[in-house]
């Protein structure tokens, strides 16, 4: 733990999820992950996260920048979601700026779409980046080194879910079922 963080420091949490959905399950065959969906929060009840993923819990083929929460949405629909919660100390600055940023992006949501073809191409281990476009763990990578919560070392051109569970500052405090969090 960085010896600069006061007690008053805030908490970046990174959620990792399993959905059930087709799109999830395909994904899990493919990379051999228990986790295949990423989100972010600064809420520690995670009423609130954010994410490229469904807009519309019922339609898999049109995505883009999304609020989740066990309570609407893709995880209500599927409410046997399973999560790991992982928490990164930041500082309330960084808190703050991630909070407004998190807060314009979803304001100007519709000019953000989800990258198909960089998640289709990273399955073949190809990266692929176009601009406002993400997959869900591409945004929440974006998130961590654009406010500079890790070290952008950690991660390979492709990012996973699971490689987030390798961040030094990163504690898991949670891990089961989403709607019991």
């Amino acid at each position: 733990r960085n010896m600069n963080i006061t007690s008053n420091d805030k908490q970046l949490y990174i959620i990792l999820s399993q959905t059930g959905t087709v799109l999830s399950r395909i994904l899990r065959v493919l990379t051999g992950a228990k986790y295949n969906h990423a989100s972010v929060s600064l809420d520690p009840t995670l009423e609130v996260m954010y994410s490229f993923g469904r807009v519309n819990p019922y339609n898999p083929f049109f995505g883009g920048f999304v609020k989740e929460s066990k309570k609407f949405g893709t995880f209500k629909r599927f409410i046997n979601t399973r999560v790991l919660v992982l928490a990164i100390p930041i500082s309330t600055n960084k808190f703050e700026l991630i909070s407004e940023y998190l807060n314009s992006m979803y304001n100007n949501r519709n000019a953000y779409g989800y990258n198909y073809w960089g998640l289709y191409l990273a399955a073949l281990r190809v990266r692929h980046r176009a601009k406002n476009r993400y997959y869900c763990s591409e945004f929440v990578k974006d998130i961590l080194l654009r406010f500079d919560a890790t070290d952008e070392k950690l991660f390979t051109a492709i990012t996973q879910p699971a490689h987030f569970m390798q961040i030094p500052d990163a504690s898991m405090i949670y891990e089961g079922e989403l709607k019991r969090f």
